[in-house]
């Protein structure tokens, strides 16, 4: 037993420096788990910030002089004065994401009691600037126009106090969930590429038919690849929540970081199995990397980190409660959110688990046959 453990230790150590000789992989380990997950969590913007606005006045009139002057810097750059022919073309050469067209006669039916209507036209193609900016500029123009009429501007008393309490992200800030789910999704795909991208080298350098001349088992392979590779993306792991996350974009981490860590080791074994099950279906690793695509692409979609798996059919809830970034992603947030405890994550510890068995035991069998016929 101690020879075994000590003979996948030794094998694990030749694959540590085969990935100390592969420059690229560092750049990729290093890039991925720093300047991607703070890019992550910073380019998703709070607020509205310059966005570019023109404004067809055909009204000439107080109010949508009042209306125009609404619009200022840091939202909003200060608009510009079009003619409606200007409209389409400004729209399709992208000088503006927002137009608002204010029609003539605009003041005067509006102290007349009538409902004018004012046109906004929007560019969806820079979709969640459109989305935001929407019902800004809707209620910019409502209170410019409520305080035009009524000579100050005032909120009609509502008929409930609606206390709203926004748990575990007070402030709704972005930059905690967009870091945070990025390392969820990086983790995954680091573990597969590194493993995977380590049988494949092997094979490419010939290095397969020298370890099969030697006293070692398929398992032993396997698990000195396993727990090298994982360990690599543990301490990238960890370097990154603490540095990055929770230094660099200031995210504060509620629950137990061991704990996290240790569904990040089940979740490791789960995914480095099924990198080399993947690596011994392609040939080469173009192949590799375009199963990398039809594979990461579910993971991260569906694993409930972009949207809720409730709002997902029930059919896919039910194919992706087999899938280990599901558990992952609920733990992970359990954990990283809300502070829970092993009380809480058992069962998706349990989970992952039970589902790194399978691969594992998918993976040997697939890896045995690829090296029978390789000998």
């Amino acid at each position: 037993m101690w020879a075994r453990c000590a003979t996948i230790f030794r094998l694990g150590i030749k694959e540590l420096w085969s990935l100390w000789r592969d420059p690229m992989m560092l750049v990729l380990i290093v890039y991925t788990t720093t300047l991607a997950v703070y890019s992550a969590g910073k380019a998703q913007p709070e607020t509205l910030n310059h966005v570019p606005i023109a404004i067809v006045d055909e009204d000439v009139s107080t109010l949508s002089q009042r209306i125009a002057t609404a619009f200022f810097a840091p939202q909003f750059v200060g608009p510009d004065l079009i003619a409606p022919q200007d409209v389409d073309p400004g729209l399709d050469a992208g000088r503006y994401t927002l137009v608002l067209h204010i029609p003539p006669n605009f003041q005067r039916d509006v102290l007349a009691g009538k409902v004018p209507r004012v046109q906004l036209n929007m560019d969806a193609t820079r979709m969640m600037q459109a989305f935001t900016s929407n019902g800004a500029v809707q209620q910019i123009v409502q209170l410019e126009v409520a305080e035009f009429v009524q000579r100050y501007r005032s909120v009609p008393a509502p008929a409930i106090d609606l206390a709203v309490r926004a748990r575990f992200n007070p402030a709704l800030t972005p930059a905690w969930f967009g870091s945070v789910m990025e390392l969820i999704n990086i983790v995954t795909m680091l573990s597969i590429i590194l493993t995977g991208a380590a049988l494949i080298r092997e094979r490419e350098h010939g290095t397969v038919e020298h370890l099969l001349v030697m006293p070692v088992t398929p398992a032993e392979i396997m698990l000195a690849k396993v727990w090298a590779m994982a360990l690599v993306v543990l301490v990238a792991t960890w370097v990154s929540l603490t540095v990055v996350i929770r230094w660099a974009i200031g995210v504060p981490i509620e629950g137990s970081i061991p704990l996290f860590l240790l569904g990040t080791v089940l979740h490791l074994f789960a995914t480095t199995s099924m990198g080399i099950y993947m690596a011994t279906l392609a040939r080469s690793m173009p192949q590799f990397g375009l199963l990398m695509v039809l594979t990461m692409m579910p993971l991260e979609m569906l694993s409930g980190g972009i949207t809720p798996r409730e709002s997902m059919p029930l059919w896919v809830q039910y194919v992706m409660s087999l899938a280990p970034t599901t558990h992952f992603t609920e733990l992970s947030q359990a954990i990283l959110y809300r502070g829970a405890g092993l009380s809480v994550v058992w069962s998706s510890l349990v989970w992952l688990l039970a589902i790194g068995a399978v691969l594992f035991a998918l993976a040997l069998a697939r890896f045995r046959k690829t090296i029978s016929q390789m000998a």
